[in-house]
């Protein structure tokens, strides 16, 4: 095995140390990332409505999921049946051709869709997501500015709710549309 850099992450030699990397990649960047243990956060979150959670998490009166802190995503608006939620897109969320990847833009929507039927959840209740359809309507680059998504609950239900989702740039032109459905369940109980 030869020390050369591994092309799609990092370089590292054989023996899992830094290697010398050519001059053209440019000056290394960095990101630091923190979050808190999300086992108490999903514990309270399945003694409470969906509204009262989320809106518990907008206040700061709960952690926010690890997910949200590694992409930088925050609420800014709920009330039931209706989020939204801002993330500002950085290079390190760049793909190998200069956009932001469509994984951020897709988790973005995937996510104010689950927290839109989350708000419609009683006590007792919890969801997972079904399926996911993303149409994406133009690229994202770290000049567009902050993305805000609006999730909609279109169809609330018992066992499967239905839900949309609107993602716009900072100068609020359409990047993405997508609709989801959510499998609504019971919360397990512990044991069972």
């Amino acid at each position: 095995m030869s020390a050369r850099a591994d092309p799609g992450f990092h370089a590292v030699t054989p023996t899992g140390g830094p290697a010398a990397v050519p001059s053209s990649w440019g000056p290394v960047a960095s990101k630091t990332v923190t979050w808190y243990d999300p086992e108490p956060t999903a514990r309270l979150g399945m003694r409470l409505r969906g509204i009262d959670f989320l809106q518990a998490m907008q206040r700061g009166e709960v952690p926010p999921p690890p997910i949200a802190s590694l992409l930088d995503f925050a609420i800014r608006d709920l009330e039931v049946g209706r989020v939204v939620f801002e993330c500002t897109p950085d290079q390190s969320h760049y793909n190998p051709i200069g956009m932001v990847h469509g994984g951020l833009v897709c988790t973005l929507a995937d996510t104010v869709i689950g927290c839109a039927v989350h708000t419609t959840l009683d006590q007792g209740s919890t969801y997972t997501s079904i399926d996911l359809n993303v149409s994406y309507l133009r690229p994202v680059t770290g000049t567009s500015g902050v993305l805000r998504a609006t999730g909609r609950v279109t169809r609330p239900g018992r066992r499967v709710a239905f839900a949309t989702a609107d993602i716009v740039d900072g100068t609020g032109r359409a990047v993405a549309t997508a609709t989801g459905s959510c499998l609504v369940m019971a919360v397990p109980r512990p044991g069972g």
